[in-house]
């Protein structure tokens, strides 16, 4: 199913640290003094909400960033060490009024049921603006600080082989599983079931709290949660795909995907393949929207981005490489570049700033403006949810429809 009209393009803001560059924290605007602190982060979502930016993510992980595949690198030269990526979106909430805050849940090592409280709680302290983006991890030192499982090294090579397809779809199946069971939960108290009449004594109606009875591969999980049924009813479910494998945990559970096209082609050969899975999961007439991932440097002139860029890379000692497509230019040029990748299916766009502090702004004041130009941005938030802003209806409870 297409999303909202081609005109209308969303944007998203993937806040990550100081920034994408692995050397952007030795900016003059980085502030790395202040990464660990709530104004810092409240201070990047505020820049985003006045650009009127549909949501923003936060990155997060179960062990320390590195600049090898699955395993840690010992660097001290660049950012190790986040916070809490549930625990940023819940302090800075109240902080907003119109923004999506997403942050990123990672599936093999934790727990559904602790998840779904969470969110649903970032549910209530943001009035409707929660979602989440479920990711994977792999990598035998992050199992080793739950010691329950025990993860082979696998190098990307490995990892394209048949064998490393078998291993990367278990581990996205029980993602699959892991979002299932959260949904459910969410919805395992009817939107009415708190009764709270304090004449009669009646908080809740116990009728209307729901076991899921959850029986699968990876998780058996009875339910009620503990949390009331999330402003939303389904906060956003979104998810990182780079292939054919991912691309189905899109199709089967994800509101949106973020995909990484690095021309129209590809963009137009990714959707395909989305919206086929999609019709095989049984979802074909349902909302889903395709976000395409950009690495961006905004400057004034592509000659100053592409300087900066290269700067940077000297700083890192090493060019700067991503699986997203790395764009290096001026606001015009880059809505050049979303228009024409929009054309190709895509409803919107995950911009990662390079350097947070340079380039968050760049998107706020110079891009978003030159899209509101060319009529293809809001000029307003025009929801007070996120799910509203994307424009995906309010579900109803599964198990209030299965009562009736």
């Amino acid at each position: 199913m297409s999303s909202t009209p081609s005109s209308h393009l969303h944007l998203a803001v993937a806040l990550e640290g100081t920034g994408w560059h692995p050397a952007s924290w030795r900016e003059p605007v980085a502030r790395p003094r202040d990464l660990f602190t709530a104004a810092y982060w409240a201070d990047l979502v505020a820049e985003a909400e006045r650009g009127l930016l549909d949501f923003v993510t936060f990155e997060d992980g179960l062990g320390l960033q590195s600049a090898h595949h699955g395993e840690p690198d010992g660097r001290t030269d660049q950012v190790r060490g986040r916070l809490d990526a549930v625990l940023i979106a819940s302090r800075v909430a109240p902080l907003t009024r119109h923004i999506g805050l997403v942050p990123t849940v990672i599936a093999t090592h934790t727990e559904p049921f602790h998840i779904s409280k969470a969110i649903a709680t970032l549910d209530y302290v943001s009035t409707g603006r929660a979602g989440l983006r479920v990711q994977i991890s792999a990598r035998p030192d992050e199992a080793d600080h739950f010691g329950r499982r025990t993860f082979p090294p696998i190098s990307l090579a490995e990892l394209r082989s048949p064998a490393g397809q078998e291993r990367l779809t278990e581990h996205f199946d029980e993602a699959a599983d892991y979002v299932e069971v959260v949904r459910r939960l969410w919805d395992s108290w009817e939107d009415d079931a708190e009764i709270r009449d304090a004449a009669t004594g009646r908080f809740i109606d116990r009728d209307k709290l729901h076991y899921i009875d959850f029986e699968g591969r990876h998780f058996s999980v009875k339910g009620p949660s503990i949390t009331p049924r999330p402003p939303q009813g389904q906060p956003l479910v979104t998810a990182l795909a780079h292939q054919t494998v991912p691309y189905r945990l899109v199709a089967r559970q994800a509101d949106v995907g973020y995909v990484t096209p690095h021309d129209t082609d590809h963009a137009r050969a990714i959707v395909t393949e989305i919206r086929a899975e999609q019709e095989a999961a049984g979802r074909a007439g349902e909302l889903l929207h395709v976000f395409g991932d950009l690495v961006v440097f905004l400057d004034d002139g592509q000659a100053a981005a592409e300087d900066r860029r290269a700067r940077l890379d000297a700083l890192a000692g090493e060019p700067y490489t991503s699986d997203a497509r790395v764009f290096a230019g001026t606001s015009a040029q880059l809505a050049d570049l979303l228009q024409e990748l929009g054309e190709a299916g895509l409803s919107g766009f995950r911009l990662r700033p390079a350097v947070a502090g340079h380039d968050l702004p760049a998107i706020t004041r110079g891009l978003v403006p030159e899209l509101q130009r060319r009529g293809v941005f809001r000029t307003a938030y025009e929801a007070g949810t996120l799910r509203g802003l994307l424009g995906l209806a309010r579900p109803a409870n599964r198990y209030a429809a299965a009562t009736v």
